[in-house]
């Protein structure tokens, strides 16, 4: 098959497809023409290889910025190694830059020689919304996932069960191949097995030689009291599996709290506004809040409250993530102007106003006073 065929064409997906696309449509096609299940079919395994190489090169997000600009040409000459995994045999260009510093340098720089362990699967993001009474209480939840976990036909390690992996001729089995650079010798990752020294007889079935599959996960998370939005709850383990049995990243839960049509939540302190009558805030009296925690908390409210003024109960906020004891509840109070009265409501007030001297509200009356102090320095 030739190498000049699009590669998007290849892997019958979009220039513009994401990661995740084009990864599904390699395994269908991956599947479909694998030379175990067309044996003796030629252009079924031209046809294999071909999106396999296709795949490899755009998997990588700078081998792909490439193909994107260049097209083949990228990679020719070489531009950039082969888009496979690299240019084959002694010789080929290096990915990236870091390539070359570690092969120059060694360990200093983050290489090291030798055979390289099968990278670590990908750390996963899941966004959980929940109620603060959650919150304040804690609970169990269960999440639903979609994430590559472990193939268990071939236990992850990519090999039809019965098989097993024989050394690389290429690297001899040491990881590493060596390049003639210039004036230097160089060695890089050997790009058939990828630096594990070892290539697989024959790839699993069920995974296509990656050791591991997409399916649906159901876990639990247990989400401890005081938990706030923007706490992060790490599953270690339950990321995305490595390839070839390599170890699972960890997935991260991050709590989003849902808001409240009571309260409002200031790190361990709640907040509500009540609103209170203005005889009730003239002449004192008491409240009941309920509170998160399932009681009713009673408030005293002092004569002559104002509007605005904060009332605190100790101990009655959220709990301390991780730690004893609780914040606390903050009342800001409202006091309300009545907006329908009866006749003999109107007249009482009117009786209240007859008597009324300025003392009784100290705020308006030095309003006022400092009003008429202005006018008069106005007209001296």
């Amino acid at each position: 098959m030739s190498l000049d065929i699009d590669f998007y064409e290849l892997l019958e997906v979009e220039r513009g497809a994401d990661d995740a696309k084009i990864k599904s449509s390699y395994r269908k096609l991956a599947m479909r023409w694998h030379p175990d299940r067309n044996p003796g079919d030629a252009e079924a395994e031209a046809r294999f290889k071909a999106i396999s190489e296709a795949y490899e090169c755009l998997k990588d997000p700078q081998k792909r910025a490439a193909y994107d600009r260049y097209g083949h040409e990228a990679f020719k000459n070489g531009g950039m190694g082969n888009p496979g995994g690299g240019a084959g045999g002694h010789a080929g260009g290096f990915s990236d830059i870091g390539d070359i510093f570690e092969t120059i340098f060694g360990s200093a720089f983050g290489g090291g020689g030798g055979r390289q362990q099968a990278r670590r699967g990908a750390d996963l993001r899941y966004d959980l919304e929940i109620t603060l009474e959650d919150a304040f209480h804690g609970k169990a939840a269960e999440i639903e996932i979609d994430v590559s976990a472990k193939c268990e036909p071939c236990d992850g390690s990519g090999a039809e069960p019965g098989t097993g992996t024989r050394r690389c001729n290429l690297c001899g089995g040491h990881g590493q191949v060596r390049a003639q650079q210039g004036f230097f010798m160089v060695e890089r990752t050997c790009p058939t097995c990828h630096g594990r020294g070892e290539v697989i007889e024959k790839p699993c079935r069920a995974c296509g030689g990656e050791g591991r599959v997409d399916k649906p996960q159901t876990l639990e998370v247990t989400i401890p009291p005081g938990v706030d939005t923007g706490t992060r709850i790490r599953l270690a383990g339950k990321g995305e599996a490595g390839p070839f049995g390599a170890p699972a990243g960890d997935l991260y839960i991050f709590i989003h709290i849902r808001r409240h049509a009571v309260f409002e939540r200031d790190g361990t302190t709640l907040i509500t506004r009540v609103p209170i009558t203005f005889t009730t805030a003239a002449l004192g009296g008491e409240i009941e809040i309920p509170g998160l925690d399932g009681e009713h908390h009673t408030i005293a409210i002092p004569a002559g409250i104002q509007s605005g003024k904060q009332l605190r109960k100790r101990g009655a906020g959220m709990p301390v993530l991780q730690a004893r004891g609780r914040g606390d509840m903050v009342m800001e109070i409202m006091v309300e102007t009545p907006t329908k009265l009866t006749a003999r409501q109107k007249e009482l007030l009117r009786e209240l106003q007859a008597t009324e001297t300025g003392d009784e509200c100290p705020q308006s009356k030095g309003f006022f006073d400092r009003i008429k102090e202005a006018w008069n320095d106005l007209t001296d």
